[in-house]
C-alpha cells in the first residue's frame, strides 16, 4: 500500500513540476497575434469562407474591447519588434487584405466605433474597380489610423514568377500607392502567404520594412520581420461563448499550427526561367 502511496505521489510531483515547466516554456514564445480579414460583410458563395459578417466582426471588435484587449497599429508593432520591446500579453493588430470596398461599408465605421487602427493591404492596380476600396475611401479610413500597405500590382503568386516580374508586382504596387497617397508604404504582404528567399530580397530591396505572410515558413514566432505569420479570422470565431477567439487572441495559436512552405511546391525554379 505504502508503494502505491508514495507512486501516487511521485506521479503527482512529475505533474506540477512538468505543469510548470510547460508554463514557463510557453510564456517565453508568446507572439503578438496579428489577425487577418479580408471580406466583411454577408458570408456566401466562394467567398464564405473569407467574409466575417458585420455582426460577427462588431462582437469580436466589442470583445477584445470589453476585455481589455490594447489593439495596436501594425506600424507600432513592428517599430516594437525593432526595438527589442516586450509587448503586454493582450497586444492585438488587425489587418485586411486585397482591399474590398466592404472593408470601408462595414468594417471601417464598427471601428471608427472601437477606436481601433488597422491596415488593409491594397492589390494596387484593382484600387477603383468594382467591388474594391477608392483612393478617396483609403484616404478617409487613413485619417482614422487605417493605414495602407501594399499586397503587389494585380494579386500574382510570387513565387510562380521570374525574378523580373516579381519585382515589377513587389516594386510597381509600392511605387503606385505612395503615388496616389502621397507618402511612403512600408509594409507588405504576400498574395496567398507564398514567399522564397528570392522573393523576401525583392521585398527588401524595394524598401519595405516588413511583410506579412499567412503560415508559411520557418519561423514560428516572428522574429523574421519578413514572413510575420498572421491568423485568419472567419464568422464562427465567436462560437463557445467565444472560447476559439480567445484562443486566437491568446498570443499562443502558433505553437499548435502547423507551419506550410513557404512557396509550397513553387520555388525558385520558376523564379530563375
Amino acid at each position: 500500500m505504502r508503494i502505491i502511496k508514495d507512486i501516487c505521489w511521485a506521479l503527482l510531483f512529475a505533474l506540477v513540476i512538468g505543469g510548470v515547466g510547460f508554463t514557463f516554456w510557453v510564456r517565453d514564445r508568446y507572439v503578438v497575434p496579428i489577425l487577418m480579414y479580408h471580406h466583411v460583410g454577408v458570408p456566401s458563395g466562394k467567398w464564405r469562407l473569407n467574409t466575417v459578417s458585420e455582426q460577427s466582426f462588431d462582437y469580436q471588435m466589442n470583445f477584445m474591447k470589453r476585455h481589455g484587449f490594447q489593439v495596436i497599429s501594425f506600424d507600432d508593432l513592428i517599430t516594437g519588434m525593432k526595438q527589442g520591446q516586450e509587448f503586454a500579453r493582450n497586444t492585438v493588430v488587425i489587418q485586411f487584405d486585397d482591399g474590398y470596398e466592404d472593408n470601408y461599408k462595414y468594417a471601417f465605421p464598427i471601428l471608427k466605433k472601437y477606436g481601433f487602427p488597422a491596415i488593409v493591404f491594397l492589390i494596387s492596380d484593382k484600387v477603383g474597380t468594382p467591388n474594391f476600396l477608392t483612393w478617396d475611401q483609403v484616404k478617409e479610413m487613413e485619417k482614422y489610423g487605417f493605414m495602407a500597405g501594399a499586397h503587389t500590382r494585380h494579386h500574382a503568386y510570387l513565387p510562380r514568377l521570374t525574378l523580373a516580374q516579381a519585382q515589377d508586382e513587389i516594386a510597381g504596387s509600392k511605387k503606385v500607392i505612395e503615388d496616389h497617397l502621397g507618402h511612403p508604404i512600408d509594409y507588405f504582404c504576400y498574395p496567398s502567404g507564398g514567399f522564397t528567399e528570392d522573393v523576401k530580397s525583392l521585398v527588401k530591396e524595394a524598401g519595405y520594412k516588413a511583410a506579412v505572410s499567412t503560415n508559411r515558413g520557418k519561423d514560428k514566432f516572428n522574429v523574421d520581420l519578413y514572413e510575420l505569420k498572421r491568423i485568419h479570422m472567419n464568422n464562427t470565431d465567436d462560437r463557445y461563448s467565444g472560447l476559439i477567439l480567445w484562443f486566437k487572441l491568446s498570443g499562443y495559436y502558433n505553437l499548435f499550427r502547423h507551419a506550410k512552405e513557404g512557396g509550397g511546391l513553387h520555388h525558385k525554379r520558376f523564379l530563375n526561367e
